[in-house]
């Protein structure tokens, strides 16, 4: 990669302002691969000013010239797959074989659902007497996390530019190289200078001024609740829209009627996917309290099967980002092991086959109580925690009983009852026996898990601004 040392702003490649760098590491190693710049109010200023100039035409151009641009982005991206794949391996420690089935996919899936809902959107139509346009907001801040590096940042950009919409982007510093290839595929799309501006940066300095800054018209932030409460903060003195998506600690319900074997090893699996780092994910298994011993057996032989290791090799969990998310996880294990969770497998310290690098041991509690430290914290780690319940409304008060609402899971033999339960869950997403993951369906949550919604068409519409122009 040519251009690890800078940003990319106004259509160049250029050097920051500002001294601070960011030392990236490789989480299954411990070894230093690269130093980010990191930048400074003054280089968010720079960005900003190269959108905020590049927002008029690029807001006028044709929804075909869009398109174009958009296919030959979407073209470049499937012909660096790979490479986006193995980045992201070596950024944040993802298994390899999951770094191309699930990290560079969805990255593609995300520019065709785009292109997708560009094609069908007409951006304007008659009511009566009134013409309803819909126009982009103007210049968008877009900061990303970690986790999922391409899902992430192309499910905000890919909607952004198709809406006509400028874009001051500012992925994570811990997983900033394939964003950084990301900015050189959108120059080779021949997107006009300004469109699309790159920076990395610290959340408290570059998302602040991002989120402060009077030129920017909306800001979308994908982070923890805390992260997402600073930034609808700094942003509220300028009234910028501002879309959030946020955490969670979703539950998933497995009713009597469902094959408890597959519903327990599915759950496991789910809640474990990249090494546990996902918002959506199943983190508290709710299970009848008459067949707990049964559930815990079964979760542990799930967890115990599964392999953890080096993220290149065939295994099937690599390590944790990095060693503050690390110790932030075995704080957590800790503390359910002194409120009284039973730890079935896993626990604290890293596998005793892995001296070096930031892996966590696959964890499993029963007998969790609900309300308690691991019940209704945030792990992002492979930690599941099963709580018994009672009859039906119990489980529905228990997963309903959260700060967060971004996903529910429901695992039945009903599905007229899996519906009805549903519909009383408040989250923005529900997933009934293993449903898969939709590009094209609205992803977002109730309460702490933020709001407004991304994918497909949803995203779309967030970049948007409706007019009503009255009169013949």
């Amino acid at each position: 990669m040519r251009n690890i040392d800078r940003f990319f702003i106004g259509g160049a490649w250029t050097a920051p302002l500002g001294t601070d760098r960011h030392r990236l590491v490789n989480p299954a190693t411990e070894e230093e691969i690269a130093a980010i710049p990191m930048a400074s109010a003054e280089d968010v200023d720079r960005a900003v000013a190269a959108a905020r100039a590049a927002f008029e035409g690029w807001q006028a151009s044709s929804k075909e010239e869009r398109l174009v641009l958009l296919r030959r982005l979407l073209d470049l991206y499937n012909a660096a797959y790979d490479e986006l794949a193995e980045l992201m391996t070596r950024e944040m420690g993802t298994v390899a074989r999951f770094s191309r089935e699930a990290q560079a996919w969805v990255g593609r899936a995300h520019l065709e659902a785009a292109i997708e809902a560009l094609e069908a959107e007409s951006f304007e139509e008659m009511r009566g007497s009134t013409l309803i346009s819909k126009e982009p907001i103007g210049v968008c801040a877009l900061i990303t996390p970690w986790n999922w590096p391409m899902n992430q940042l192309v499910v905000k950009v890919a909607p952004a530019l198709a809406a006509g919409c400028t874009v001051v982007a500012k992925p994570s510093e811990f997983s900033p190289l394939s964003s950084i290839r990301f900015a050189e595929l959108v120059e080779a799309a021949g997107f006009p200078p300004g469109v699309y501006n790159h920076i990395t940066g610290a959340g408290p300095v570059a998302g602040e001024a991002l989120a402060r800054h009077p030129d920017v018209d909306m800001i979308s932030i994908t982070g923890s609740t805390r992260a997402g409460i600073a930034v609808a903060r700094a942003a509220a003195d300028t009234v910028k829209r501002v879309t959030q998506e946020l955490g969670g600690k979703s539950a998933n319900i497995i009713l009597r009627d469902a094959d408890l074997a597959t519903a327990v090893r599915q759950g496991v699996l789910d809640c474990f996917g990249n090494a546990g780092q996902a918002c959506k994910a199943p983190a508290r298994m709710l299970v009848p309290a008459e067949r707990m011993e049964e559930a815990a057996a079964l979760a542990a032989a799930a967890a115990e099967a599964l392999t953890v290791g080096a993220p290149e090799g065939e295994v099937d969990l690599g390590p944790v980002v990095n060693e503050s998310q690390w110790r932030r996880i075995q704080s957590l294990i800790e503390a359910g092991i002194a409120e009284g969770a039973r730890l079935v497998t896993g626990g604290p310290g890293r596998p005793d086959h892995l001296p070096r690098g930031w892996y966590v041991r696959p964890t499993v509690f029963a007998d969790v109580a609900h309300g308690s430290t691991i019940a209704t914290e945030e792990i992002f780690g492979p930690v599941v925690a099963l709580i018994p319940y009672g009859d039906e409304e119990d489980a529905i008060r228990i997963a309903n009983d959260s700060i967060y609402g971004l996903a529910g899971y429901i695992q039945t033999g009903d599905p007229e009852k899996a519906r009805r339960i549903a519909r009383r869950l408040r989250v923005g997403m529900v997933y009934i026996n293993g449903a898969g993951w939709d590009a094209r369906a609205p992803f977002g949550g109730y309460k702490q898990s933020g709001n407004g919604r991304e994918h497909g068409a949803w995203g779309l519409a967030d970049y948007l601004e409706t007019k009503a122009t009255a009169g013949l």
